[in-house]
């Protein structure tokens, strides 16, 4: 296992310190950050220090992109505001922290060609799978998974929400090339996740 830390950009100094703590502890290998929860957008300012922290331990950022289940069909969409998620936010990301390795969680519906577009232009941008079923992935993702991002797209379930069995058996029904699966299933992350281990 990998741990990934969860800290919230907004809470500054404080943020940042505690980044550097669970970094020197060796026991956190990257960052995962859900903006539409933490309600800020991924390439304002605040977060920036933040960042700094991991890029200079040459570790991952991984950004909740897209949709939201958690807060759906509650009132008020559960207060979750889904104009964080859009993976576009992450480009300017990616442009001033050019080594910083990012993965962009989740096929980012109703982005997904700013997701890939993101992914396409930047080499250090990775689009994770988890959180969807892969019977529901739209026709351009299974496209360039197929092509120009094979070797950009990691495996994941979003386990308890998708089990890996159910991501598993519903992958095997969709039209991934055979010599992509196994870079999908595992050869993408350890060439990404290798130096971490």
């Amino acid at each position: 296992m990998i741990a990934f830390a969860s800290i919230d950009p907004t809470r500054g100094q404080a943020a940042v310190d505690e980044a550097k703590r669970l970094v020197a502890s060796g026991g956190v290998r990257g960052l995962k950050l859900h903006p539409p929860l933490q309600q800020f957008f991924p390439n304002d300012r605040v977060a920036y220090p933040l960042y700094e922290v991991f890029a200079e331990a040459g570790l991952p950022v991984l950004f909740h992109t897209g949709h939201s289940g958690i807060g759906t069909g509650m009132p008020g969409g559960g207060g979750v505001r889904l104009k964080y998620g859009n993976p576009m936010h992450v480009d300017d990301v990616a442009v001033d922290f050019p080594e910083l390795k990012i993965i962009l969680a989740h096929p980012s519906f109703p982005w997904q060609e700013e997701a890939i577009s993101v992914c396409l232009h930047k080499p250090a941008v990775y689009i994770d799978l988890s959180g969807w079923s892969p019977k529901y992935f739209p026709p351009i993702l299974i496209q360039y998974a197929n092509t120009l991002l094979k070797h950009k797209m990691l495996f994941g379930s979003d386990y308890p929400l998708i089990t890996p069995d159910r991501w598993m058996a519903d992958f095997a029904q969709i039209d991934v090339r055979p010599e992509v699966r196994p870079l999908i299933l595992k050869e993408n992350a350890v060439q990404f996740f290798g130096r971490l281990a």
